[in-house]
């Protein structure tokens, strides 16, 4: 049976690189994909996965009410050689369409991999986040470290001086001028960067 993986990190671990790696994995020997980013994320244009590397492909944009099972179905129909789903961001999605996913490995038969944080700036979890990781039956890390050198579990949310920010709305789209992914000790600290040496 097909599964559904859920790869999660912190901000800035390379999740969209490894996302079209693996969409060019499957075409590299003759089967096509269905990516899909959120339609918020327009930051390199309306549907595009980006990678901070550079590289990019077209997807389909999603909202909070896209129906990801019967976009798959239809475009399953027209293509026979489709063999896998990839979702960009997917932290964004919502507990109907992570049912959805699970309905497309089940009743399709296609893999679905999905991509995106585990929690938010204040330590809580996304929706699609809660979900995936509650009913993916494949859940890995994908790793990358803080300022002091130890593996990064959280993202601190910056303003425009780099003072750290506690509170605010859930979903604010940024890179590295808004977000900065940090161990625990320095998500509790509130720490997004390594303090200044003080002279002797």
């Amino acid at each position: 049976m097909a599964k559904l993986y859920f790869y999660y990190s912190a901000m800035n671990a390379g999740k969209s690189t490894l996302l079209l790696q693996s969409s060019y994995n499957y075409q590299e020997r003759g089967m096509d994909t269905l990516l899909f980013v959120p339609a918020i994320d327009s930051r390199f244009g309306a549907g595009k996965v980006t990678s901070r590397i550079g590289l990019t492909r077209p997807a389909v944009p999603f909202d909070d009410a896209f129906d990801f099972f019967a976009h798959a179905a239809a475009a399953q129909r027209g293509n026979s050689k489709i063999r896998c789903v990839l979702i960009d961001e997917a932290q964004f999605l919502k507990k109907a369409q992570v049912e959805q996913l699970k309905r497309i490995t089940v009743e399709l038969g296609l893999p679905v991999l999905a991509y995106g944080l585990r929690t938010d700036f204040m330590g809580e979890p996304f929706e699609g986040s809660k979900y995936l990781l509650a009913w993916a039956e494949d859940l890995a890390e994908i790793k990358t470290i803080c300022h002091c050198g130890r593996k990064a579990i959280m993202t601190l949310r910056i303003d425009s001086q780099g003072r750290v920010l506690r509170a605010g709305e859930q979903v604010q789209i940024g890179g590295n001028e808004s977000y900065v992914s940090v161990c625990s000790e320095h998500f509790m600290k509130g720490q997004p960067q390594r303090a200044a040496e003080v002279p002797a």
